[in-house]
Protein backbone atom coordinates (compact mmCIF):
# COMPACT_ATOMS: atom_id res chain seq x y z
CA UNK A 1 0.00 0.00 0.00
CA UNK A 2 1.29 3.68 -0.54
CA UNK A 3 -0.03 6.29 0.73
CA UNK A 4 0.76 10.15 -0.91
CA UNK A 5 1.01 13.14 1.61
CA UNK A 6 -0.78 16.83 0.57
CA UNK A 7 2.20 19.13 0.01
CA UNK A 8 1.41 21.07 3.26
CA UNK A 9 1.98 18.35 5.44
CA UNK A 10 3.62 19.52 8.65
CA UNK A 11 6.99 17.50 9.84
CA UNK A 12 5.15 17.19 13.17
CA UNK A 13 1.89 15.84 11.10
CA UNK A 14 4.14 13.37 8.97
CA UNK A 15 5.93 11.99 12.36
CA UNK A 16 2.63 11.92 14.06
CA UNK A 17 1.27 8.99 11.00
CA UNK A 18 4.40 7.35 10.49
CA UNK A 19 4.57 6.60 14.09
CA UNK A 20 1.10 5.39 14.19
CA UNK A 21 1.24 2.97 11.15
CA UNK A 22 4.57 1.62 12.34
CA UNK A 23 2.50 0.78 15.56
CA UNK A 24 0.58 -1.06 13.40
CA UNK A 25 3.54 -3.19 12.68
CA UNK A 26 4.16 -2.13 9.23
CA UNK A 27 7.78 -1.22 7.99
CA UNK A 28 6.97 2.41 6.33
CA UNK A 29 9.44 2.87 3.45
CA UNK A 30 9.86 6.81 2.96
CA UNK A 31 10.65 8.59 -0.60
CA UNK A 32 10.75 12.44 -0.29
CA UNK A 33 10.55 14.52 -3.33
CA UNK A 34 10.50 18.24 -4.05
CA UNK A 35 6.67 18.26 -4.26
CA UNK A 36 5.89 15.06 -2.64
CA UNK A 37 6.08 12.60 -0.03
CA UNK A 38 5.51 9.00 -0.35
CA UNK A 39 4.71 6.34 2.65
CA UNK A 40 5.37 2.51 1.39
CA UNK A 41 3.81 0.13 3.57
CA UNK A 42 5.40 -3.10 3.68
CA UNK A 43 3.70 -5.92 6.12
CA UNK A 44 0.59 -6.99 6.99
CA UNK A 45 -1.68 -3.81 5.14
CA UNK A 46 -4.86 -5.57 5.71
CA UNK A 47 -4.91 -4.09 9.41
CA UNK A 48 -5.29 -0.59 7.78
CA UNK A 49 -8.52 0.66 6.23
CA UNK A 50 -7.82 2.40 2.90
CA UNK A 51 -10.82 4.43 3.50
CA UNK A 52 -9.76 5.98 6.46
CA UNK A 53 -6.32 6.42 5.67
CA UNK A 54 -7.54 8.54 2.80
CA UNK A 55 -9.76 10.57 4.79
CA UNK A 56 -7.09 11.61 6.69
CA UNK A 57 -6.16 15.82 5.66
CA UNK A 58 -2.50 15.52 5.55
CA UNK A 59 -3.19 12.20 3.20
CA UNK A 60 -3.58 13.01 -0.92
CA UNK A 61 -4.35 9.71 -2.12
CA UNK A 62 -4.09 5.90 -1.37
CA UNK A 63 -3.00 2.82 -3.82
CA UNK A 64 -2.75 -0.51 -3.27
CA UNK A 65 0.60 -2.43 -4.68
CA UNK A 66 -0.14 -5.49 -6.90
CA UNK A 67 3.70 -6.74 -7.48
CA UNK A 68 5.33 -8.81 -4.68
CA UNK A 69 8.26 -6.32 -5.02
CA UNK A 70 7.44 -3.68 -3.09
CA UNK A 71 10.86 -1.45 -1.99
CA UNK A 72 12.45 -1.83 -5.68
CA UNK A 73 9.05 -0.87 -7.38
CA UNK A 74 9.14 2.70 -9.01
CA UNK A 75 5.55 2.96 -6.95
CA UNK A 76 7.56 2.94 -4.00
CA UNK A 77 10.51 5.31 -5.04
CA UNK A 78 9.32 7.61 -7.81
CA UNK A 79 12.61 9.05 -8.52
CA UNK A 80 15.54 7.34 -10.07
CA UNK A 81 18.30 6.13 -7.16
CA UNK A 82 21.79 7.40 -8.23
CA UNK A 83 24.07 4.72 -6.85
CA UNK A 84 27.54 5.98 -5.62
CA UNK A 85 30.46 4.85 -4.82
CA UNK A 86 34.25 5.83 -5.21
CA UNK A 87 33.52 8.74 -7.15
CA UNK A 88 31.43 6.38 -9.81
CA UNK A 89 27.68 7.06 -10.09
CA UNK A 90 24.54 5.08 -11.67
CA UNK A 91 21.53 6.08 -12.51
CA UNK A 92 19.48 9.08 -12.31
CA UNK A 93 20.87 11.00 -15.75
CA UNK A 94 24.97 9.54 -14.51
CA UNK A 95 26.58 7.02 -16.10
CA UNK A 96 29.38 4.40 -15.18
CA UNK A 97 31.58 2.23 -17.28
CA UNK A 98 32.55 -0.38 -15.74
CA UNK A 99 35.87 -2.71 -17.15
CA UNK A 100 38.37 -5.16 -16.33
CA UNK A 101 39.26 -8.97 -16.80
CA UNK A 102 37.27 -11.81 -16.20
CA UNK A 103 39.93 -13.23 -13.90
CA UNK A 104 42.42 -11.51 -11.72
CA UNK A 105 45.48 -13.48 -12.82
CA UNK A 106 48.92 -11.75 -11.49
CA UNK A 107 50.11 -8.19 -10.39
CA UNK A 108 51.07 -7.12 -13.83
CA UNK A 109 48.29 -7.86 -15.10
CA UNK A 110 45.52 -6.06 -13.61
CA UNK A 111 47.75 -3.01 -12.60
CA UNK A 112 48.02 -2.57 -16.48
CA UNK A 113 44.57 -3.04 -17.04
CA UNK A 114 43.41 -0.66 -14.55
CA UNK A 115 45.81 1.68 -15.54
CA UNK A 116 44.84 1.53 -19.57
CA UNK A 117 40.77 1.44 -18.62
CA UNK A 118 41.12 4.30 -16.44
CA UNK A 119 42.88 6.26 -19.06
CA UNK A 120 40.16 5.30 -21.28
CA UNK A 121 37.12 6.59 -19.16
CA UNK A 122 36.42 3.45 -16.96
CA UNK A 123 34.72 4.72 -13.86
CA UNK A 124 34.99 1.39 -11.99
CA UNK A 125 37.56 -1.93 -12.23
CA UNK A 126 36.08 -5.16 -12.38
CA UNK A 127 37.95 -8.03 -11.93
CA UNK A 128 37.18 -11.43 -11.02
CA UNK A 129 39.01 -13.80 -7.37
CA UNK A 130 36.34 -16.30 -7.08
CA UNK A 131 35.40 -17.75 -10.84
CA UNK A 132 32.29 -19.68 -11.02
CA UNK A 133 32.94 -22.42 -13.88
CA UNK A 134 31.26 -24.71 -15.72
CA UNK A 135 33.83 -27.27 -15.57
CA UNK A 136 35.22 -28.20 -12.15
CA UNK A 137 38.79 -28.21 -13.96
CA UNK A 138 38.64 -24.84 -14.92
CA UNK A 139 40.61 -21.99 -13.35
CA UNK A 140 38.99 -20.85 -10.26
CA UNK A 141 40.46 -17.66 -9.70
CA UNK A 142 42.92 -16.81 -6.85
CA UNK A 143 40.64 -16.52 -4.81
CA UNK A 144 41.74 -14.49 -1.51
CA UNK A 145 45.06 -13.14 -3.34
CA UNK A 146 42.80 -11.90 -6.19
CA UNK A 147 41.12 -9.54 -3.74
CA UNK A 148 44.63 -8.53 -2.78
CA UNK A 149 45.68 -7.89 -6.14
CA UNK A 150 42.68 -6.10 -7.11
CA UNK A 151 42.79 -3.74 -3.77
CA UNK A 152 46.76 -2.98 -4.71
CA UNK A 153 45.30 -1.60 -8.50
CA UNK A 154 42.50 0.42 -6.62
CA UNK A 155 45.12 2.15 -4.49
CA UNK A 156 47.27 2.48 -7.69
CA UNK A 157 44.57 3.84 -10.16
CA UNK A 158 42.30 5.11 -7.30
CA UNK A 159 39.26 3.35 -9.12
CA UNK A 160 36.58 1.53 -6.61
CA UNK A 161 36.72 -1.91 -7.80
CA UNK A 162 33.77 -4.69 -8.08
CA UNK A 163 34.27 -8.60 -7.83
CA UNK A 164 32.00 -11.57 -7.65
CA UNK A 165 31.16 -13.10 -4.20
CA UNK A 166 30.37 -16.93 -4.28
CA UNK A 167 29.57 -17.40 -1.14
CA UNK A 168 28.28 -16.19 2.03
CA UNK A 169 31.66 -17.20 3.86
CA UNK A 170 33.44 -15.45 2.41
CA UNK A 171 32.04 -12.00 2.89
CA UNK A 172 34.91 -10.93 5.63
CA UNK A 173 37.26 -10.61 2.55
CA UNK A 174 35.23 -8.08 0.32
CA UNK A 175 35.60 -5.72 3.36
CA UNK A 176 38.01 -3.65 0.61
CA UNK A 177 35.73 -4.20 -2.50
CA UNK A 178 33.56 -1.41 -3.37
CA UNK A 179 30.54 -3.38 -5.46
CA UNK A 180 30.23 -7.07 -4.31
CA UNK A 181 28.79 -8.82 -7.48
CA UNK A 182 26.31 -11.60 -7.47
CA UNK A 183 26.66 -13.56 -10.43
CA UNK A 184 23.49 -14.99 -12.60
CA UNK A 185 24.20 -18.79 -10.97
CA UNK A 186 23.57 -17.01 -7.18
CA UNK A 187 20.58 -14.13 -8.30
CA UNK A 188 18.33 -17.00 -6.31
CA UNK A 189 21.06 -17.59 -3.68
CA UNK A 190 18.35 -16.40 -1.28
CA UNK A 191 20.58 -16.98 2.09
CA UNK A 192 23.22 -15.10 0.23
CA UNK A 193 21.14 -12.23 -0.55
CA UNK A 194 19.82 -11.81 3.00
CA UNK A 195 23.08 -11.32 4.35
CA UNK A 196 24.06 -8.82 1.31
CA UNK A 197 21.05 -7.12 2.38
CA UNK A 198 22.57 -6.54 6.19
CA UNK A 199 25.40 -4.76 4.92
CA UNK A 200 26.27 -1.31 3.47
CA UNK A 201 27.53 -2.42 0.37
CA UNK A 202 27.00 -1.56 -2.97
CA UNK A 203 25.41 -4.66 -4.56
CA UNK A 204 25.80 -5.58 -8.50
CA UNK A 205 23.00 -8.02 -9.17
CA UNK A 206 23.04 -10.17 -13.00
CA UNK A 207 20.41 -11.18 -14.04
CA UNK A 208 20.01 -15.64 -14.15
CA UNK A 209 19.97 -17.59 -17.36
CA UNK A 210 16.48 -18.12 -17.39
CA UNK A 211 14.94 -15.80 -15.07
CA UNK A 212 12.44 -13.50 -15.53
CA UNK A 213 13.05 -9.48 -14.77
CA UNK A 214 10.10 -10.08 -12.16
CA UNK A 215 12.39 -12.61 -10.80
CA UNK A 216 15.21 -10.50 -10.56
CA UNK A 217 13.15 -8.02 -8.88
CA UNK A 218 12.04 -10.12 -6.29
CA UNK A 219 16.25 -10.94 -5.67
CA UNK A 220 16.58 -7.22 -5.34
CA UNK A 221 13.96 -7.43 -3.25
CA UNK A 222 15.49 -9.84 -0.33
CA UNK A 223 18.51 -7.20 -0.60
CA UNK A 224 15.92 -4.46 0.06
CA UNK A 225 14.44 -6.11 2.96
CA UNK A 226 17.31 -6.57 4.60
CA UNK A 227 17.89 -2.67 5.00
CA UNK A 228 20.34 -2.33 1.84
CA UNK A 229 18.77 -0.43 -0.99
CA UNK A 230 22.35 0.39 -2.59
CA UNK A 231 21.86 -2.06 -5.31
CA UNK A 232 22.57 -2.02 -9.53
CA UNK A 233 20.67 -4.22 -11.85
CA UNK A 234 22.80 -6.24 -14.27
CA UNK A 235 21.41 -7.62 -17.78
CA UNK A 236 23.98 -10.26 -19.07
CA UNK A 237 21.86 -12.47 -21.69
CA UNK A 238 19.45 -15.08 -21.12
CA UNK A 239 19.55 -18.26 -22.46
CA UNK A 240 16.96 -19.27 -25.73
CA UNK A 241 17.44 -21.58 -28.23
CA UNK A 242 20.32 -19.25 -29.92
CA UNK A 243 24.25 -21.01 -30.17
CA UNK A 244 25.03 -18.03 -32.29
CA UNK A 245 25.89 -16.22 -29.29
CA UNK A 246 26.74 -16.94 -25.55
CA UNK A 247 23.31 -15.75 -24.68
CA UNK A 248 20.67 -13.49 -25.61
CA UNK A 249 20.61 -9.61 -24.69
CA UNK A 250 17.71 -8.49 -23.64
CA UNK A 251 18.26 -4.96 -24.44
CA UNK A 252 14.60 -4.71 -24.05
CA UNK A 253 14.83 -4.75 -20.08
CA UNK A 254 16.55 -1.47 -19.92
CA UNK A 255 13.13 -0.04 -20.98
CA UNK A 256 11.04 -1.93 -18.70
CA UNK A 257 13.24 -2.49 -15.73
CA UNK A 258 13.49 1.71 -15.82
CA UNK A 259 9.39 2.22 -16.25
CA UNK A 260 9.04 -0.49 -12.72
CA UNK A 261 11.84 0.01 -10.41
CA UNK A 262 13.99 2.81 -9.43
CA UNK A 263 17.54 1.04 -9.47
CA UNK A 264 19.83 1.54 -11.98
CA UNK A 265 20.42 -1.03 -14.88
CA UNK A 266 23.78 -1.82 -16.29
CA UNK A 267 24.16 -4.16 -19.45
CA UNK A 268 27.02 -6.79 -19.81
CA UNK A 269 27.93 -7.49 -23.97
CA UNK A 270 30.73 -9.45 -22.56
CA UNK A 271 28.89 -11.95 -21.20
CA UNK A 272 25.75 -12.25 -23.59
CA UNK A 273 27.63 -12.03 -26.35
CA UNK A 274 30.85 -14.10 -25.57
CA UNK A 275 32.30 -13.16 -28.33
CA UNK A 276 34.89 -9.75 -28.58
CA UNK A 277 33.42 -9.15 -31.89
CA UNK A 278 29.94 -8.55 -30.90
CA UNK A 279 30.73 -6.50 -27.96
CA UNK A 280 31.06 -3.13 -29.41
CA UNK A 281 27.81 -2.82 -31.01
CA UNK A 282 26.12 -4.28 -28.38
CA UNK A 283 27.73 -1.71 -25.69
CA UNK A 284 26.90 1.37 -28.00
CA UNK A 285 23.37 -0.55 -28.22
CA UNK A 286 22.73 0.06 -24.71
CA UNK A 287 24.06 3.06 -24.00
CA UNK A 288 21.45 4.17 -27.00
CA UNK A 289 18.83 2.56 -24.71
CA UNK A 290 19.50 4.56 -22.16
CA UNK A 291 21.43 2.29 -19.87
CA UNK A 292 22.86 3.54 -16.52
CA UNK A 293 26.19 1.77 -17.01
CA UNK A 294 28.21 -0.87 -19.06
CA UNK A 295 30.38 -3.35 -17.98
CA UNK A 296 32.51 -5.24 -20.27
CA UNK A 297 35.50 -7.49 -19.80
CA UNK A 298 39.40 -6.23 -21.15
CA UNK A 299 42.63 -8.54 -21.02
CA UNK A 300 45.61 -7.12 -21.90
CA UNK A 301 46.72 -10.30 -23.74
CA UNK A 302 43.11 -12.14 -24.69
CA UNK A 303 44.56 -15.08 -26.51
CA UNK A 304 46.48 -16.32 -23.29
CA UNK A 305 43.54 -15.21 -20.60
CA UNK A 306 42.78 -17.96 -18.47
CA UNK A 307 39.15 -17.04 -18.36
CA UNK A 308 36.60 -15.79 -20.87
CA UNK A 309 39.52 -14.46 -23.66
CA UNK A 310 36.85 -15.01 -26.54
CA UNK A 311 34.72 -12.46 -25.28
CA UNK A 312 37.54 -9.64 -24.09
CA UNK A 313 38.55 -6.54 -25.52
CA UNK A 314 42.20 -5.40 -25.72
CA UNK A 315 43.02 -2.14 -24.20
CA UNK A 316 43.03 -0.44 -27.36
CA UNK A 317 39.81 -1.95 -28.45
CA UNK A 318 38.26 -0.69 -25.09
CA UNK A 319 39.61 2.72 -25.52
CA UNK A 320 37.91 3.19 -29.09
CA UNK A 321 34.66 1.42 -28.27
CA UNK A 322 34.61 4.02 -24.70
CA UNK A 323 34.48 6.98 -26.96
CA UNK A 324 31.69 5.88 -29.02
CA UNK A 325 30.12 4.90 -25.99
CA UNK A 326 30.05 8.49 -24.48
CA UNK A 327 29.57 10.00 -28.43
CA UNK A 328 26.18 8.16 -28.09
CA UNK A 329 25.27 8.69 -25.05
CA UNK A 330 25.51 12.36 -25.38
CA UNK A 331 22.84 11.82 -28.64
CA UNK A 332 20.53 10.04 -26.45
CA UNK A 333 20.28 12.61 -23.52
CA UNK A 334 19.54 15.23 -25.84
Amino acid sequence: MIAVLRNSVSKEQKDHLINWLKGQGLDVHISEGADYTVLGLVGDTSRIDPDLLQSLEIVQSVRTVSEPYKKASRKFHPDDSVISVGGASFGGGTFGLIAGPCSVENREQIIEVAEKVKASGATVLRGGAFKPRTSPYDFQGLKAEGLKLLSEAKKVTGLPIVSEIMNVEHLELFVDVDIIQVGARNMQNFELLRELGRTNKTILLKRGLANTIKELLMSAEYICAGGNENIILCERGIRTYETATRNTLDLSAVPVLHEITHLPVVIDPSHATGHSAYVPSMAVAAAAAGADGIMIEVHNDPIHALCDGAQSLTPAQFDVLAKKIFAVREVALA
